[in-house]
Formats: structure tokens, C-alpha cells, sequence
């Protein structure tokens, strides 16, 4: 199985204390948030996780200690977009996350590590020139640490409509000249771009929009193939596994305009304050009315990719 942690908060920028305390306890509980008191007990055993995949925006709290999770294999999304701080208040510089990117990717391997450029808005500041260059410049500083990006346009959800009313949907002609440029830098840069559940008319050479924590993504990363179970994808265009995740949503602290996990600050912070590190759940501690039932978890690998596999 894959066991996810960024589709609902940042566990490596502000949680990591609890994650690795998690791992030393061999558990995790994980509320469900759409029926809060029903709780998913997951084991955290390497015989029946095959992969641990985070979604980052500032990977380097967990730097120091990847050792604990060498039993683990791991895949990693780190986002570094070209925003400034009226757009994304208390995520890292783009120079820091960069180096923490480097940093990471050493440890792991380039094989494990996708840079996520997204997602994308235009605004007079943010034009499409602008995306251009600084998709470049980041791309050559990534040069040799990573072998793939994921892109996707800013999608308006209402909780982004509310936070950041300034936004609009990218338009047709933008993303054309975007995801053309976007290819020609990932051809020079040896980069693979995977489009995130967007138009298929996109697909350049070096783009493709076949998803991004994809099954032959994480095959590719784990060298086998993997049995995933057929799920009810999110989006009918996402063909990602993105079941069992552990996070909670409204409690990422990065405060970002775009976000569709926060609904505002004040229940971010709200929630943030309920949180210990000691908890099995990311926020608070069970109640007399929670149920907990025990995942069923099990390996899906299914023996070693050949040569033509990894092509």
C-alpha cells in the first residue's frame, strides 16, 4: 500500500516532531473528515507499506533525521513556486527551499524527488513571461536533482475564490504559451513534466498528462510493479493513488492564497493549537464517541520492473 501524507497539510514544514514520533510508535490514527468520529488505525510497518509520499513546500525539518525512516521507502513532491509573500506568507524563500531540495535529493536519490510548480495563476506581476523565466531559472538550479515537475493551473475552488478574490482562470492561449516554453526548458534540462489533471490537448514532448503520484511514477521510483486495487478516483482526470492519507485539512500554517485544504486562518490556527505531538492523530486526541477500526493493509508489490519497464 501507499501511504500518503500532503493531500490534506504539510506534515514535513510543521508536523515532523509528530511524524517521526509516529514511526518510533509503529502507528498512526487518522480521523476521517468527512465522519470525524470514525478513525483509521494504520500500521506503520514497511512489510505492508511500500512507499511513504509527502507533499512539501519546505522539506528541511526533516532533514536531519531521515535515518528513522531508512526502513521506508519514500517518494517526494516539494513545491517551489516564484510567489511572493503576499501570495504564500510563511513559506521559505525560493533560494532556501531549493537548497533544502538539493539537500534532499542527495539523500534519496533523483529518482525519488519531483519538483511541483504549481499551482499556476496569471496576474499582471505573474505574467506568463514571468512563469517562462522563472520556470527556467529554477529548472537549471534543479538540474541533476530531479528527473521530473508537476504543473497544473490554479483551479477555483470556493474557499480560494473566497481567500484570494483577485484570482481568475488561466486561459486557454496562456496555457498554451506556458506549457510550450515549460517543454522546451524540460527538454534541455533533461525533465519529465506531468501535467496535473489538466486539458490533454497540453501534451508537448517532455509533457505528458498522465498524473503525477501515478502508479508508473512510484513503480518507476520503487523498480517493481505495483497490484493497486481500483479505487473511485477524486477528479475523473486524476489517475493518482491517493488513498489513506494521514493529514487534516485546516491546519497547514503556510497561510497560501490558492489553498483548497485551508478554509481560513483563524480555524488554522484554531486547530494548530490542538495539536501534540504525542497524539497518535495529527490534531487532538481520541474522544469517548471516536471508532477505530484497523486498515486493512498489504503489500502491492508484484516483482522486479525489467529494463524496457523503466524506459
Amino acid at each position: 500500500m501507499i501511504l500518503n501524507t500532503g493531500s490534506r497539510t504539510d506534515i514535513p514544514a510543521y508536523y515532523s516532531d509528530w511524524f517521526y514520533n509516529r514511526i518510533k510508535e509503529g502507528y498512526v490514527l487518522s480521523r476521517n473528515p468527512f465522519y470525524p468520529t470514525q478513525i483509521t488505525k494504520y500500521l506503520l510497518n514497511p512489510e505492508v507499506i511500500d512507499m511513504i509520499v509527502f507533499c512539501t513546500k519546505n522539506p528541511s525539518p526533516m532533514l536531519g533525521r531521515l535515518s528513522l525512516l531508512s526502513s521506508f521507502d519514500s517518494f517526494w513532491f516539494v513545491t517551489i513556486t516564484p510567489y511572493g509573500t503576499e501570495i504564500e506568507p510563511h513559506v521559505p524563500t525560493v533560494e532556501s527551499v531549493i537548497e533544502s531540495f538539493q539537500k534532499l535529493s542527495r539523500q534519496i536519490g533523483k529518482e525519488r524527488i519531483s519538483w511541483r510548480y504549481d499551482p499556476i495563476f496569471v496576474t499582471d506581476r505573474y505574467s506568463v513571461s514571468y512563469h517562462i523565466d522563472q520556470f527556467r531559472q529554477m529548472a537549471k538550479a534543479l538540474s541533476g536533482y530531479t528527473e521530473q515537475c508537476v504543473v497544473s493551473f490554479i483551479d477555483l475552488y470556493e474557499k480560494t475564490k473566497r481567500n484570494f478574490s483577485e484570482a481568475r482562470m488561466v486561459t486557454s492561449a496562456e496555457q498554451d504559451a506556458i506549457v510550450a516554453a515549460f517543454s522546451e526548458t524540460a527538454i534541455e534540462y533533461k525533465l519529465q513534466i506531468h501535467l496535473c489533471c489538466e486539458n490533454v490537448n497540453l501534451i508537448r514532448k517532455n509533457v505528458d498528462a498522465d498524473g503525477c503520484m501515478s502508479k508508473a511514477v512510484l513503480e518507476k521510483a520503487l523498480g517493481c510493479k505495483l497490484r493497486a486495487p481500483q479505487k473511485k478516483m477524486a477528479r475523473k482526470e486524476c489517475s493518482c493513488l491517493l488513498g489513506a492519507d494521514i493529514g487534516a485539512y485546516n491546519t497547514c500554517g503556510h497561510g497560501c492564497l490558492y489553498c483548497y485544504a485551508n478554509y481560513d486562518s483563524a480555524t488554522v490556527a484554531k486547530n494548530r493549537k490542538l495539536h501534540d505531538p504525542a497524539s497518535p492523530l495529527l490534531i487532538g486526541d481520541l474522544s469517548e464517541n471516536d471508532v477505530v477500526k484497523l486498515a486493512e493493509q498489504k503489500s502491492w508489490k508484484d516483482g522486479q520492473l525489467d529494463f524496457f519497464d523503466l524506459l
